[in-house]
């Protein structure tokens, strides 16, 4: 259901109400009775029910990244994983030392 933002004309409180989408919009300020204007903006929406991420994965760990199998066959050693970051392609500009 959408939530959407009402302000008082009178004493100026804004204020949040949950409505359907056929709902009709508010008139009076539930503080003062006074007459009230919708805001215009996004409306936030709640949704209810299984199926959304609090019900469904907010108790789920993620599993941690060096638990697969092939996780050590790719990676480089630090040596020479050096030696390729200084190594330049043909369509590059040459390393220029004196670079400040």
């Amino acid at each position: 259901m959408p939530i959407y933002e009402y302000e008082c004309k009178e004493c100026g409180k804004r204020f949040d109400a949950m409505q359907k989408f056929s709902d009709e919009p508010l008139k009076e300020c539930k503080f003062c009775g006074g007459e009230v204007r919708k805001l215009m903006g996004t409306p936030a929406l709640q949704f209810k029910g299984s199926g959304w991420y609090v019900t469904d994965y907010a108790g789920k760990t993620p599993k941690p990244a060096g638990n697969s199998k092939d996780s050590g066959k790719n990676e480089k050693s630090g040596a020479s994983a050096k030696a390729d970051t200084s190594a330049s392609c043909a369509s590059c500009p040459p390393a220029r030392s004196d670079d400040k």
